[in-house]
C-alpha cells in the first residue's frame, strides 16, 4: 500500500518528520498549558517518546519509499532532496533530540520549563530540514530556524552569569557568520539564476572556466559559505564561540548542539559540496578543507589537554572530532567511501557524545559544577556511571572495538582511497594524543581520592539515556557492518538518483 502513486503522499511522505515534530510541537505546549507544575516532567517524556516514535515512523515508510521512483528525488518544488542520506541523517537528529529531551527531565531549571521543549523541537524541525535541503532558500531557512533556536536554549538560564554569555556569544558569531553565508548563497544565485542546487555547477564550471574575473567571484562565493559552514560544524577558524557555549549552555543544551547540529551541518555540507561544485572548483574546495581538517584536529586536541572543566575538554574534543570528519569531505570528490565514512562516523559521535553528557548532567547535578576534578574516586561511588563514561570516552578516542574505532577507520579509509594517505597520518597521530586526555578523565575517576561521598542519583530518564547510547556504542562497533551498509547505500543515493 505504500507504493501507490498518490500525489497527497508524495507531498507528505518527504516531509513528515517536520509533520510530526509540528503536531509533537502543538502537543507540548498544550500540555504545558493544562498540567501542573508538579507534574511538568511529563513534558521532557511526551518530547523525547514522540521523538522516537516520529523516528521510527520516518524509518519504517523510508525504507519502504525511498527507492520508489514516485517518492525519491527532490519534493516540494525542489526544496526538499528525498533519499537514504536524508533518512539516515534525519534518523540521528531525532535520536539527538529524543535522547536530550529525556536528559532534560532531571537537569535544574529546564526539566519543568515547557517553552524549552517547544523550542528544542523547533530546532530538531530545523536541523532535519538541513538533512534534507536542496534549494538555497530551504537551506538558509532551516539554517536560520535551527540556529535562533540554539541561541535561545543556549542562554536558556536567565539567572546563570555562564548561560547568558554563552547565548550572547553564539548569537553575535552566529549572525556574523550567517550574514557572510547568505551573501555567498545570494552570490550563487546571481552568478546562475537557480536555487536548486543541483542545477548550480554545470554555470558555475562555465563562469569558472571563462575567465580570471568569473574565476575570482566563484571563488569569493565558495569562501563565504565556508565561513557558513566552518562556524556550524566549529571549524578553526571559526571555532572560538565553542568552549564559552559549551561550558556555559545547560548540560542537555551542549548535548544538543555538539550532536544533532554538528550532525546536520555537515549533511548539509556533504549534500552542497557534492551538487554544487563543478570539478574545476572542487578541486580548490577539497584543498582548503584538507587544510582546515588538519588545523582543526590539531589545534582542538592541543588544546583539549590542558583544560580543567570537563565541557570546555569536550569543546574541543568535538573541534578535534570536526577535523577528523573534514577528512571524509575531502575524499568525496574521489570516491562514495568518504560520504560514508562522514555518515557513519556523525551516527557514532552523536551517540557517544550524549552518554558522555549524560554522565556530566548526573555528576553536575550533584556537586554543581562541571571540572574534571568532581570525576575523582567515581569508580568507587558509582560504577554504572563509571563504565558508560569510559565507553564515551575510548569510543571518541577510536579504540577498539568501540563505534569510535570503526568511525575513525573509514574515515582514514577513505582518504587513503582517494589519494589523501598524508591526511590519513596525520589523522592517526591526533588520536594518539586525543587518547592522552581522554586517558586523563579515566585516570581521575579510577586514582584520584574524593572526600565527596553524596550519593549520585540516577534517575529512570539518565538510565534510559545511557543504556540507548551505550548499547548503540557496542553495536556500531561489535556488528558494524549494517551500519555501514546503510552509511554506503547512503552515500550512493546522493548521486544514483536523478534530482
Amino acid at each position: 500500500m505504500f507504493t501507490e502513486s498518490i500525489p497527497f503522499l508524495q507531498v507528505v511522505v518527504p516531509i513528515l518528520p517536520e509533520i510530526g515534530l509540528l503536531i509533537l510541537l502543538l502537543t507540548v505546549l498544550l500540555v504545558d498549558l493544562f498540567t501542573r507544575l508538579v507534574r511538568k516532567r511529563t513534558l521532557g517524556v511526551v518530547t523525547g517518546v514522540g521523538m522516537i516514535v516520529i523516528m521510527l515512523a520516518n524509518l519504517f515508510v523510508g525504507f519502504s519509499l525511498v527507492n520508489d521512483a514516485s517518492y525519491a528525488g527532490t519534493a516540494l518544488g525542489g526544496m526538499i532532496r528525498y533519499d537514504m542520506l536524508a533518512l539516515m541523517f534525519r534518523t540521528m537528529v531525532l535520536i539527538a533530540g529524543a535522547l536530550t529531551a529525556f536528559i532534560s527531565i532531571d537537569t535544574p531549571v529546564v526539566g519543568k520549563q515547557g517553552e524549552y521543549f517547544g523550542i528544542l523541537t523547533v530546532a530538531t524541525m530545523g536541523l532535519s530540514l538541513m538533512s534534507a535541503a536542496a534549494d538555497l532558500m530551504m537551506v538558509f531557512l532551516a539554517v536560520e530556524t535551527a540556529s535562533i533556536s540554539l541561541y535561545i536554549l543556549a542562554g536558556f538560564l536567565r539567572d546563570s552569569k555562564l548561560s547568558t554569555e554563552a547565548g550572547l556569544k553564539y548569537y553575535l558569531f552566529g549572525a556574523a557568520t550567517a550574514g557572510l553565508f547568505l551573501y555567498g548563497l545570494s552570490l550563487l544565485f546571481g552568478f546562475t539564476g537557480e536555487t536548486n542546487i543541483y542545477n548550480l555547477a554545470a554555470p558555475l564550471g562555465e563562469m569558472f572556466a571563462g575567465d580570471d574575473t568569473g574565476a575570482f567571484a566563484v571563488a569569493v562565493a565558495l569562501l563565504l559559505l565556508l565561513v557558513g559552514f566552518g562556524f556550524k560544524v566549529a571549524a578553526v577558524p571559526f571555532h572560538f564561540w565553542t568552549p564559552d557555549v559549551y561550558q556555559g549552555a545547560p548540560t542537555s543544551t551542549t548535548a544538543f548542539i555538539s550532536t544533532a547540529s554538528k550532525a546536520a551541518s555537515f549533511a548539509l555540507l556533504v549534500r552542497v559540496f557534492d551538487a554544487v561544485w563543478p570539478v574545476e572548483v572542487a578541486v580548490y574546495w577539497t584543498g582548503l578543507l584538507a587544510a582546515m581538517a588538519v588545523i582543526t584536529m590539531t589545534l582542538g586536541n592541543l588544546l583539549a589537554i590542558v583544560q580543567k572543566n570537563i565541557k570546555r575538554m569536550l569543546a574541543y574534543s568535538s573541534i578535534a572530532q570536526a577535523g577528523y570528519t573534514l577528512i571524509g569531505v575531502v575524499a568525496l570528490t574521489e570516491t562514495d567511501l568518504g560520504t560514508a565514512a562522514v555518515a557513519f562516523y556523525m551516527f557514532m559521535y552523536v551517540l557517544t557524545n550524549i552518554a558522555a553528557f549524560t554522565v556530566i548532567s548526573v555528576i553536575s547535578n550533584t556537586t554543581g559544577t562541571d571540572e574534571i576534578a568532581d570525576f575523582a574516586g567515581l569508580s568507587r561511588r558509582s560504577f554504572p556511571l563509571t563504565l558508560a563514561m569510559i565507553l564515551a570516552l575510548l569510543s571518541l578516542s577510536g579504540v577498539p572495538p568501540l563505534a569510535g574505532f570503526f568511525g575513525k577507520f573509514f574515515l582514514f579509509a577513505a582518504a587513503v582511497d582517494a589519494g589523501y594517505t598524508w591526511l590519513a597520518i596525520i589523522g592517526v597521530l591526533n588520536a594518539i594524543v586525543a587518547l592522552y586526555y581522554y586517558l586523563t578523565v579515566v585516570k581521575v575517576m579510577f586514582v584520584d581520592p574524593n572526600e565527596d561521598t553524596r550519593p549520585l542519583v540516577i534517575t529512570p530518564a539518565f538510565a534510559a539515556v545511557l543504556w540507548i547510547s551505550g548499547v548503540g556504542i557496542l553495536l556500531m562497533g561489535v556488528i558494524a557492518a549494517p551500519w555501514w551498509n546503510w552509511a554506503l547505500n547512503a552515500a550512493q543515493s546522493i548521486t544514483a538518483m536523478a534530482p
